[in-house]
């Protein structure tokens, strides 16, 4: 099982870099989108904006179109989110079908759901990676995502999946123990699963400031042995201490954030915009939008976002005036379950 494992993370790490250079000199197509197949959940998480408790599910032919366009328009990666996407009875299956275009295939899951069949079902259906958030270690008032609750859960995953781990521990927003994240990341580092970070933001993805105990939670998960793979210290060390940082936002373009009503949105925070109907996105509206400045881009802190801008922020200036987005509402937001905002 040990070699098999070690084989399957070779294959990824392959896989991964492959994907990469591919989309490192082709800058007319996507490289991640976040699909959303449900926004129900089984949780209820106080500082979350990003679900209900009653919507039902998309229907797997309806997700099978999806993939196929986001498939047609180039993407390399789609992460499933939600809600909760494990509450989808086929999920499976529209995981099969990312894989069967070639794709990489992510989840972003609490975990609660998550048993040893479930896992091996997901190995069986050619996942990726995953990635849990684990907000304290006793659950609270604020969130249930507690690793008291869902250790159990972490050990099945190091005994069972063929998949990579990612576990994305939160500072600020209500959280009442900052040094939480670092009791969960080093659970995390000695299961051998990599580690992140989740910084705050308010409800449109926004920046709040890091006091003065989380910088240096922040700084010390940098010294963890296992490191994340997704770190952007340039980013997180401006976001932390308030100050902007400027870059070239590529959401509508080389990312995109696919709803469960199937509009295509800048990202989770920014819900509403271009919302055009995924199946009528076109490779005009992937250029009209690498090309678009983004209002919210100086203090964004949703990761998935920053990461992927990496690759063009040395090119291809952006001359389009960006379009007005509603002010910051008062209400705050960690990184949220579709897009942790990372360390």
């Amino acid at each position: 099982m040990r070699i098999r494992k070690k084989l399957k993370q070779a294959l990824r790490h392959f896989h991964v870099t492959r994907v990469l250079l591919s989309r490192l000199f082709f800058t007319q197509y996507p490289l991640l989108a976040h699909l959303i197949p449900m926004r129900r959940c089984n949780l209820s998480c106080a500082y979350c904006n990003e679900y209900d408790n009653f919507s039902q599910p998309v229907p797997l032919e309806e997700m099978y179109k999806r993939v196929d366009k986001l498939a047609a328009l180039g993407t390399k990666i789609i992460t499933i989110s939600g809600g909760e996407p494990l509450l989808h009875p086929n999920l499976e299956l529209i995981i099969r079908r990312i894989r069967s275009h070639g794709m990489i295939a992510g989840l972003i899951s609490n975990c609660y759901l998550m048993t040893p069949e479930r896992i091996r079902s997901l190995n069986k259906a050619g996942l990726e990676f995953l990635q849990v958030s684990i907000d304290n270690v006793i659950p609270d008032e604020v969130s249930k995502k507690s690793l008291k609750v869902l250790d159990s859960k972490l050990v099945n995953l190091q005994r069972h999946a063929e998949f990579g781990v990612n576990i994305n521990s939160v500072i600020g927003g209500g959280i009442a123990n900052p040094e939480d994240a670092l009791v969960v990341a080093r659970r995390a580092v000695e299961l051998g699963f990599t580690t992140s970070l989740g910084v705050i933001h308010d409800g449109h993805g926004t920046l709040k400031p890091l006091n003065e105990l989380e910088q240096r939670v922040q700084h010390a998960m940098r010294l963890l042995g296992k490191k994340s793979y997704a770190r952007i210290h340039k980013f997180q060390d401006n976001l932390s201490q308030g100050k902007p940082n400027e870059w070239r936002c590529r959401a509508g373009a080389r990312y995109l954030y696919v709803c469960e009503e199937g509009l295509v949105h800048y990202c989770s925070q920014q819900r509403g915009y271009p919302a055009i109907p995924l199946q009528q996105y076109s490779f005009e509206d992937l250029r009209r939008e690498y090309f678009t400045k983004k209002a919210c881009a100086p203090f964004c802190t949703v990761a998935c976002v920053h990461q992927v801008a990496t690759l063009d922020n040395w090119r291809d200036p952006q001359h389009i005036d960006p379009i007005a987005v509603p002010s910051p509402q008062p209400s705050l937001q960690p990184g949220g379950m579709g897009e942790p905002a990372r360390a």
